[in-house]
């Protein structure tokens, strides 16, 4: 039975190794671009292996809202055919609740000025702390019209699209420092303006260069030309957009904590379907992990674009788990959540640099990571863009904090595996992007082979 929200979860403990096959979900990140560039083609098409989760349910209603149409094939959520938007048609006034869903705040407001309507975008209370400035800049600058109460320059949820058609496009400047999606919010919508869209980013640096990879590689399956003429700079070329019908990825970042439990007890897990090409940010777990001490092997299935992934963590001469420090590893992203809670369990040093970005996530994780290192009763140092672990840490029980955050949550579970007496609070945020992540980690806890994630 899953949890009710806000409740108190303990997170299952085991002295055993691990060994399951779990079945992933689609992606998450996926599922939503895909849904974005479905709803605005100039045909039907047809989504399989799509994602059923609060982020993507969230999506679907807020397209929904602006015209698409999304019909379960046979009754199967994770099966949809789409009915594109007639963005000319769209009039009224619209609200749109994003939830906690940064993919949904961002990448919505695009597709709302593209329509004749008053689109209200809004979402939850902690939702108003995420950043959303340079998204609104962008498009401010390419021609759109979007107010916010008390907020001049818009910064922040809520706030309100005054929708009068196509844009005009053109040239745009902003700082995605703060969050690829802000470029992959631009990108989405930029063949539906008047002269496409020339972005470049005005930042030293973008944070999670796959998921920007991403979403120029799903522009492409649906004909849109995405040109890179020098670094931080995108062409997106006027025209129409043509989805295909398409089968989403399984998550993979998704497949951390899974993967993470092999590694923490020693056990062995194996993730089916992984692509073997992937623009995935999950996709690193086969470099990460093996910093940690573990084993990666990659078996491809004949004939087909993808194979079987198997982690296999290391035991001492005593059946205890042997978990080294993994060194430096720099833009994690996502990632860094579940690669902390190994670095918690681990007896050396590990560093997470480059991760600055994550104070404007779900919550600043970096602040929630190092606070919940305290109740455990080890000392992390907190960096402006990094987190050092000394590794070699005594962990004691205690109550830790999910803070509305799918990956705290998870992070929460992966180190109550090791350590007898953790509790998570609100373990059912995880439904954000997995719907029903407390029983599947029950049943891997527990001994069971076969695990539907």
């Amino acid at each position: 039975m899953t949890p009710a929200p806000g409740e108190v979860w303990s997170a299952p403990f085991t002295t055993r190794p691990v060994a399951a096959t779990v079945a992933l979900p689609g992606s998450k990140s996926l599922t939503n671009r895909h849904l974005i560039l479905a709803a605005l083609s100039t045909a039907p098409s047809r989504l399989t292996g799509v994602l059923v989760s609060r982020d993507t349910d969230l999506m679907v209603e807020a397209l929904s809202e602006l015209g698409a149409l999304f019909e379960p094939v046979h009754g199967d959520p994770t099966i949809l055919d789409v009915t594109p938007i007639n963005l000319a048609d769209t009039t009224g006034t619209i609200t749109v609740d994003s939830g906690l869903a940064g993919t949904v705040m961002r990448f919505m407001p695009g597709v709302a000025a593209g329509t004749n309507a008053t689109v209200v975008i809004d979402g939850d209370t902690q939702s108003y702390a995420r950043p959303m400035g340079p998204v609104i800049d962008g498009l401010v600058q390419a021609g759109a019209h979007i107010t916010a109460e008390d907020q001049d320059p818009v910064t922040h949820l809520p706030l309100t699209v005054h929708g009068n058609g196509p844009l005009a496009g053109g040239s745009v400047a902003v700082d995605a420092g703060g969050s690829s999606q802000f470029i992959s919010a631009l990108l989405l919508v930029g063949a539906t303006f008047h002269n496409g869209l020339d972005i470049v980013h005005t930042g030293d640096q973008t944070p999670s260069p796959e998921h920007i990879a991403m979403t120029i590689n799903v522009l492409s399956t649906a004909g849109v030309t995405v040109e890179t003429p020098e670094p931080n700079r995108w062409v997106v070329a006027p025209g129409e957009i043509h989805a295909i019908d398409t089968a989403v990825e399984p998550d993979l970042s998704n497949a951390g904590p899974y993967l993470a439990a092999a590694v923490v007890t020693g056990g062995t897990v194996t993730v089916p379907y992984w692509p073997t090409e992937t623009t995935q940010i999950g996709d690193r777990w086969r470099t990460v992990l093996p910093q940690f001490g573990a084993r990666v092997t990659f078996s491809p299935v004949e004939g087909t674009n993808y194979g079987d992934l198997t982690v296999s963590g290391s035991l001492d001469a005593q059946g205890q788990p042997v978990i080294t420090g993994a060194g430096e590893l720099s833009d994690l992203a996502e990632l860094t959540p579940t690669t902390a809670a190994i670095a918690m369990l681990a007896d050396g040093p590990t560093q997470l640099t480059n991760i600055g970005h994550l104070r404007g996530h779900e919550t600043d994780r970096l602040i929630a990571l190092n606070a919940e290192a305290r109740k455990l009763g080890a000392t992390i140092q907190e960096g402006e863009t990094f987190l050092h672990f000394a590794g070699g840490y005594t962990l004691q029980p205690a109550v830790l904090q999910s803070y509305a955050d799918h990956r705290m949550a998870t992070y929460g579970a992966i180190i109550g595996l090791a350590v007898d007496g953790v509790a998570v609070t609100d373990i059912a945020t995880t439904a954000k992007t997995m719907p029903d992540f407390p029983t599947a980690w029950t049943e891997l806890a527990s001994g069971n082979r076969q695990i539907r994630a």
